[in-house]
């Protein structure tokens, strides 16, 4: 007999409970929080949940609903725990009540369904799939419905499980699910089409062999009536695109026609699925041949997608010119994560962003990073946010910010224009002008405003074909910064930001323009709108990076604005001040440190500094922020150095103290103030002596630096690297705890860490000569590895260059014997970095390998005379050492040979060699 409750009261009681949860009270919605939460010490708790989700019909939905939603965190908390009676109820009411009459309860049934799966195992369940398979074709639509919705929460959720499982369900399972494509009803079809997408992504073997009914089912469906079942197949042909294209390739002319219609759908979410299509298409080899006839008709609708809806308006409020005033929501600001430093020896040649994933910025009018630089592609971002688990949840209400920041049609559209342009060039703007023209000047302010988005869209695969109308339309673009509307003075700072390049490296144009442009982004950071105050500050960073020293004339009056912004900004946009002015700190470096300046920018930073506590993460940018000024300032951070190093062991200390092996710990406070010591030790230098002595800092380092967390290790490898500059004499002490530890660590599997640890221990090198002798053969084996590893960060690779050089330089008898396994891919690395110290210091190693090993390069010689050459101006130690290298191999040769070799070489490199080397 199935289990009844014991007490009537009870029942009524968490009914009550349930009831008064849905108060707009908050204080009553925390006193039954609070109390619903001490009912879990009861094991029949659960019971009761389960049977007012499942047996309470004359309820109201919503009650019953949240006792259901309740139980499933319960169950996500503390399933292990539930006693075995507890377990079986549960899944026994579940499929009971998967026909129920309400939606509500069939979809809150599966969230309950496959939360129990995910925390143990479908084979744990063995029931599960048997049932729900045998409610598929049961006359009851509604029980059909309810089984087909537990299963596409079961294929989201558990893919996995269900591709490996021994009994290979998804043998009958695909099958069945695309019999059901033609279903009479469209909520079992969307379902359908729903749970076979889950299984395009990975290739699962169970669809591969049954992909042409797959296929030939979708194809049926394309012009279904139903919304939901064309987002479904729009999603599917987007993955198909990816992983299967050579199947819709017979189909293709057919598959954009629809996608062109379909990206005009009246209904948003299905023309935004549809517009994944161009993105995805953009990454094909086939896509300039299949896209070509089609460019007239697509490019009009990415623009016409690309322009703000009205609900978009009312959610931003976008008629609201002066905000400044209303406090900023705490759902508004996003959790802050900080990157760890990455380090290099040439610090002046950071790859720039990829700009495809900077368009999130522009689209997005609520975003805390400051120069656009996402993790992820836009369609990998809205693949990613489809997998949040707290999305069952969702009642689709939705907040302001939560809908304002969400992957949308307008930003699809955007990225999609972005990367199409950097296909087709400047082939596409005889077709995208006139458009450009109508939009730039049309009436309507939200179209202007979206012509001035596809203007940055195609910012950089049009730039040159742009060339001739960029005076122009840089001029348009600066008045409009003028503009009444807020919206279209936040959108044309992120387009301007798109043509810094052009502003600052073209000298007629930077003339003309940039003092222009510098002085309106200053007023733009000082409006009165929120949403343009942060879009001119990302802006004003990209210019930073883009001028650098060039800004130097203008300092005043740029700190003199960015310190009154501190006076006008609220919680959010001063995170994004933080990064405008750690941006400007490392765009110009020492130009910064003079009294005046000093005197204007610190005094905001340092209140700042003094009113944040320990554990506020409004921390991080700030601690940023500083550890660029400190590496800026030099000397000039002194007063103000002993304070904030004593402040960041403390972080480092309490964080180490915290944790324990069963503490999940917060690190970020660690790893950020691990980083300003970094910038510290560069900044000060030798000043940091004293500090560094007063202090238990290298025995924290030791600690940091054998920490699980990839992150930790790659700030403690980083600070390692600029103590040894800076203070070597403390390192030494602990360099046979040190040296091992690096050597462990260069794995190129986490990039950064290795990274740093190879630049670690290039600096070290330098510092104690041949003491390294006993560790170079297991380093240099690793360093040869990944110098000669196919897709190796950029990075990565020039620092593994400079450091075997160094090795080389402190101990060449050791490394000169495997000159051959590793001289073609350094000198490739080396060849495009500028002139400087790091350079220098590889090249006199390389020097001395080649002097003692010349047969190690001889078959790579072409290469060895092409590094060389990439020097303008070689130190006079360093370029004796080249001439007498060139001119011995000249010798060895002999004339003939010589000649036959440097007739082979590209002619300016011939050139170089004989006007710099006489060779």
């Amino acid at each position: 007999m199935s289990w009844q409750p014991v007490q009537v009261d009870d029942l009524q009681q968490i009914l009550t409970l349930l009831r008064q949860s849905q108060s707009p009270d908050t204080q009553i919605q925390r006193q039954v929080q609070a109390r619903l939460e001490s009912l879990n010490q009861y094991p029949d708790f659960n019971k009761y949940l389960v049977y007012i989700l499942t047996k309470l019909l004359d309820e109201q939905e919503a009650t019953r609903s949240l006792s259901g939603l309740i139980l499933k965190n319960n169950a996500k908390s503390h399933y292990e725990k539930f006693p075995d009676d507890v377990r079986s109820y549960i899944k026994q009411e579940c499929l009971s009540a998967l026909g129920d009459r309400s939606p509500l309860i069939r979809a809150t049934v599966g969230i309950l369904i496959t939360t129990i799966v995910t925390k143990g195992s479908l084979e744990q369940w063995p029931a599960l799939l048997e049932h729900l398979y045998s409610c598929l074709d049961s006359p009851d639509v509604n029980l059909c419905e309810g089984a087909f919705g537990s299963l596409q929460k079961i294929c989201e959720d558990s893919a996995d499980q269900l591709e490996n499982a021994p009994s290979q369900p998804l043998n009958v399972l695909i099958p069945k699910f695309i019999q059901f494509f033609l279903h009479s009803h469209s909520k079992v079809r969307s379902h359908a089409i729903a749970c076979v997408n889950e299984f395009i992504t990975p290739r699962a073997t169970a669809l591969m062999s049954n992909i042409d009914s797959f296929l030939e089912n979708l194809f049926q469906l394309a012009n279904d009536t139903d919304s939901d079942v064309r987002k479904h197949v729009c999603r599917a042909l987007v993955m198909l695109v990816e992983v299967r294209i050579e199947r819709l390739i017979p189909h293709m002319q057919q598959i954009i026609e629809y996608m062109l219609l379909t990206s005009q759908d009246g209904d948003d979410a299905v023309a935004l699925e549809a517009c994944e299509f161009w993105l995805m298409i953009a990454d094909q080899p086939i896509c300039r041949d299949v896209l070509q006839p089609y460019l007239d008709k697509l490019l009009p609708i990415l623009c016409k997608n690309m322009k703000y809806s009205e609900i978009d308006i009312i959610i931003l409020q976008g008629d609201i010119d002066e905000d400044e005033h209303i406090p900023d929501r705490v759902e508004d600001i996003r959790p802050r994560f900080h990157r760890a430093r990455t380090r290099q020896h040439n610090q002046n040649l950071l790859d720039n962003n990829d700009s495809t994933s900077q368009l999130n910025n522009a689209t997005d009018t609520n975003n805390n990073s400051t120069t656009a630089t996402p993790p992820n592609s836009q369609s990998d971002q809205h693949l990613q946010d489809d997998e949040d688990d707290d999305d069952d949840d969702d009642d689709g209400s939705g907040t302001n910010a939560d809908q304002a920041t969400e992957w949308n049609l307008r930003k699809c559209s955007a990225a999609a224009l972005d990367v199409l342009s950097n296909v087709f060039r400047e082939t596409i703007l005889p077709i995208l002008l006139p458009i450009l023209r109508e939009m730039l000047f049309h009436t309507n302010w939200q179209i202007k405003e979206s012509g001035i988005l596809v203007l940055g869209a195609i910012a950089e695969g049009c730039s040159f074909g742009l060339t001739p109308h960029l005076p122009d339309l840089v001029d348009y673009l600066i008045k409009c910064l003028n503009d009444k509307k807020p919206l279209v003075r936040s959108i044309t700072c992120w387009t301007l930001s798109r043509y810094s390049t052009w502003i600052v490296h073209n000298e007629v144009q930077q003339n003309k323009f940039l003092i222009p442009l510098m002085s309106e982004l200053l007023k733009r950071i000082l409006d009165a709108n929120k949403k343009v105050q942060e879009a001119a500050c990302s802006a004003f960073a990209t210019l930073e990076e883009e001028a650098c020293v060039q800004m130097v004339p203008y300092l005043k009056q740029i700190l003199e604005t960015l310190v009154l912004a501190f006076r006008k900004y609220q919680a959010k946009n001063l995170l994004i001040l933080y990064d405008a002015i750690g941006t400007l700190a490392d765009s110009v470096g020492t130009h910064l440190n003079r009294p005046d300046y000093i005197q204007l920018l610190m005094p905001p930073l340092i209140e700042r500094w003094n009113v944040l506590r320990n554990d506020d993460k409004d921390l991080f940018p700030l601690l940023e922020c500083l550890s660029s000024i400190a590496t800026a300032l030099q000397t000039g951070f002194l007063p103000y150095c002993e304070p904030v190093f004593v402040r960041c062991i403390v972080l480092v200390q309490q964080t180490l103290e915290a944790s324990g092996p069963d503490t999940p710990l917060d690190k970020d406070f660690m790893i950020v103030a691990l980083d300003l010591l970094s910038g510290l030790a560069e900044g000060l230098g030798s000043n940091i002596d004293t500090l560094v002595e007063r202090s238990n800092l290298l025995t924290l380092l030791e600690r940091c630096a054998q920490d699980s967390m990839a992150e930790v290790r790659q700030s403690s490898f980083a600070l390692l690297g600029d103590l040894t500059k800076a203070c070597f004499h403390h390192v030494r002490k602990h360099l046979n705890f040190f040296l091992p530890l690096l050597t462990q660590n260069l794995n190129p599997q986490h990039v950064s860490v290795c990274n740093n640890a190879i630049w670690a221990i290039g600096e070290i090198a330098v510092q104690i000569g041949s003491e390294i002798q006993p560790f170079v053969s297991v380093i240099l084996e690793s360093l040869i590895l990944i110098v000669n590893r196919n897709n190796t960060p950029k990075t990565l690779l020039e620092n593994t260059a400079i450091t075997i050089g160094r090795l080389g330089l402190v101990c060449p008898n050791d490394v000169s014997s495997q000159l051959a396994r590793f001289i073609r891919p350094w000198c490739v690395a080396l060849r495009n970095i500028r002139d400087n110290d790091e350079k220098d210091s590889a090249f006199r190693g390389i020097c001395n390998m080649i002097i003692l090993n010349p047969l190690g390069v001889t078959s790579e010689f072409i290469y060895v005379c092409d590094a060389i050459a990439s020097w303008e101006k070689p130190p006079v130690e360093l370029h004796a050492k080249f001439r007498d290298i060139l001119q011995s191999f000249k010798q060895e040769f002999g004339n003939e040979q010589w000649k036959q070799l440097t007739d082979r070489f590209p002619l300016p490199l011939k050139q170089r060699l004989q006007v710099h080397y006489g060779v």
